[in-house]
């Protein structure tokens, strides 16, 4: 089982909150901890529906992870192009995509094992 909301860790908790900030879509929260050659303990994804929005998710979450949870990304991808900006924070990755590049790359398909821990109505924003 799934550790509630409240319990997550706050490098999680302050990622979700730089994707909200910037009205990021179809967020979704994947628990690793459960499987066995997990890369990480979290994976955070949404959506945009441009490079713009990528790009300022991705400078939304570094600002609130170093502000709130006083770290950093280990790693960052695709800031150069921002299809598809992946910030690996060792243990939570955040995936921000283009609407476009996620249904491409399916992460939550590839990763179908995973829980997905329910998240707070605030977060929930759905693509138009």
């Amino acid at each position: 089982m799934t550790a509630s909301f409240a319990e997550l860790p706050q490098i999680v908790r302050s990622a979700l909150e730089g994707v909200s900030d910037i009205k990021g879509e179809n967020l979704v929260l994947l628990d690793l901890r459960g499987l066995e050659n997990a890369v990480c303990d979290f994976f955070i994804v949404a959506e945009a529906q441009s490079t713009t929005q990528v790009s300022a998710m991705s400078e939304a979450v570094h600002k609130r992870v170093r502000e709130e949870a006083n770290d950093k990304p280990w790693h960052v991808e695709g800031s150069q192009h921002s299809e598809w900006v992946l910030m690996d924070y060792v243990s939570v990755v955040v995936h921000l995509f283009q609407r476009e590049a996620r249904g491409f790359y399916d992460l939550e398909g590839l990763w179908a094992d995973a829980v997905s821990v329910p998240l707070p109505q605030q977060y929930l924003v759905d693509a138009v």
